[in-house]
């Protein structure tokens, strides 16, 4: 991959990536992004939420040294935080790595940590976008959870993508749908977040996170009574979300 890189666009780059592991299953992908890109650093970035077991656990299997990185903003339950102490031991990953909001500028610009309730896309980009942009800095490539069932702006999603111009961006479980989640899970006998038990089917920070309704979309208890369907690391209005210019975070 890395002599390839030298000879093709990034969007060809993943073009052929995508050509390749179109019929894998997710391990097999992960397996065959790592083995491809064994010249490009990698991390995975992990909520350590409700689904996030599934890819932890492939990891463990084939690289227990790959990066994971996690993104403590500061208001995550603390469930949360109990649970990626446990399951990082538990599956011995060698290397998690909390990553945390920049302390001035939390104190600058969220000092009563009251931001979220007026500009959610602001808290987000302080305490989620900004954090990881900066830890993936040094990463050519970044493994994530995302699934085509899981909104719109996800139902086209493909195993690889061009990730703004810089760096791949792989989704091994894109494919896959709740019960093929909830299968790997049992068959592995793998620790369940125990929000999961009191109806929170996707988890992120506390205050913009609730519990979800009988026949509701996984993530309806993500920043509820909104518009906002994405923290912005991805996608938001199903545009890349930029990074803050002149110290001013976008919206």
């Amino acid at each position: 991959m890395q002599h390839e890189s030298t000879f093709l666009t990034l969007d060809a780059q993943v073009a052929a990536l995508n050509h390749h592991a179109a019929q894998f299953e997710p391990i097999k992908v992960l397996e065959f992004a790592l083995q491809r890109m064994n010249k490009t650093p990698i991390a995975l970035v992990s909520s350590f939420g409700t689904e996030s077991i599934v890819l932890l656990h492939m990891v463990s299997i084939i690289d227990r040294n790959l990066p994971v990185l996690f993104i403590d903003t500061q208001m995550l339950f603390k469930e949360t935080l109990t649970y990626q102490t446990d399951v990082a031991r538990q599956l011995g990953l060698s290397d998690v790595r909390r990553i945390r909001p920049d302390h001035a500028g939390i104190s600058r610009q969220d000092p009563k940590g009251a931001l979220h309730q007026h500009n959610k896309d602001a808290c987000c980009g302080l305490r989620k976008t900004l954090p990881l942009q900066t830890a993936l800095e040094g990463f050519g490539a970044w493994i994530t959870g995302r699934k085509r069932f899981q909104s719109g702006s996800r139902a086209a999603l493909e195993f690889f993508e061009n990730d703004g111009g810089k760096r791949i961006k792989i989704n091994p479980l894109a494919h896959w749908r709740p019960q093929d989640l909830l299968r790997y899970i049992e068959d592995h006998d793998l620790p369940k977040h125990p929000l999961l038990a009191r109806g929170f089917a996707s988890v992120g920070c506390a205050p913009c996170t609730s519990p979800v309704k009988d026949g509701e979309d996984s993530r309806a208890g993500r920043w509820r009574d909104s518009d906002k369907t994405e923290c912005g690391i991805h996608f938001s209005n199903g545009k890349i979300q930029r990074p803050p210019v002149n110290g001013e975070l976008l919206s």
